[in-house]
């Protein structure tokens, strides 16, 4: 399994309801045994150079999946893409002897 950074992207003022939240929930859950890190929101950010979204950060989910393919899948749930927002995957690749220390072996 390879471990896979999710990042999300959230339309412009975007604000959070009850709602959204229970989906969040619904999405860890649905995940399953791919959830590594839940992650955080992000509140204060600016861009720095080209970050090629003009889509702002909103937080990131650690996954596990067998491929590049099924992490797109596991991210296309993310309530955030209902939202008018988006969710760039990106494969982590261990520098060796810097894994990441959310890596499990």
């Amino acid at each position: 399994m390879n471990t896979y950074l999710l990042v999300h992207r959230q339309p412009e003022n975007y604000v959070g309801t009850a709602d959204t939240a229970a989906a969040w929930k619904t999405w860890f859950k649905q995940l399953g045994s791919h959830l590594m890190d839940i992650g955080n929101p992000v509140f204060e950010r600016t861009p720095v150079g080209t970050c090629g979204t003009p889509l702002p950060l909103g937080g990131y989910t650690l996954v596990t999946a067998n491929d590049f393919a099924e992490a797109v899948e596991l991210a296309k749930g993310c309530p955030i893409v209902e939202e008018g927002g988006g969710v760039e995957v990106g494969l982590l690749t261990p520098v060796p002897g810097r894994e990441h220390p959310a890596r499990i072996f």
